[in-house]
């Protein structure tokens, strides 16, 4: 690591803790923002969903989901969603076989681009939908990708 990074981390680590001792933020929020711990433990969708509260997400054509139809690597999927619905404030990503269903979660903030990009974990070929919170209703859309075992196809 360059010298220059290492002394500029010290330093936001150093403000984040004069911070969290003059009780200006908590120590909670010196560390990291608040998750939902009960929506990346929810082992289906249905519990994913209800742990967001996102009850009946209505389907929605102003989501975008880019991913390859075919993922050749499941350790590694890429996968973007792109929100046209005004007033988003959150996207999610689920993946319906997965282990867990909710793989990721990003708040987007006022003003912001609704458009995120990431990498996902896929165990084998599945529905991936992507949430989207928007004026506090939920809407959702879905993409099957199927994940081939040594790009021999599944």
């Amino acid at each position: 690591m360059n010298q220059k990074r290492r002394e500029t981390l010290k330093a936001g680590a150093g403000l984040l803790a004069l911070l969290a001792a003059a009780g200006i933020i908590s120590p909670g929020e010196a560390h990291a923002a608040d998750w939902n711990k009960a929506a990346f433990e929810g082992k289906t969708m249905q519990d994913a969903l209800k742990a967001l509260g996102a009850s009946g997400p209505a389907n929605s054509t102003d989501i975008v989901i880019r991913a390859a139809d075919i993922a050749e690597n499941g350790a590694v999927v890429p996968v973007g969603v792109e929100s046209k619905i005004p007033g988003t404030q959150s996207i999610s990503i689920l993946i319906d076989k997965n282990p867990s269903a909710l793989a990721a979660s990003f708040d987007i903030p006022a003003g912001t681009d609704p458009l995120i990009t990431t990498r996902v974990k896929m165990g084998q070929t599945s529905d991936v939908y992507a949430l989207v919170k928007a004026n506090d209703k939920f809407f959702m859309a879905k993409k099957e990708i199927k994940v081939t075992l040594g790009g021999c196809g599944g």
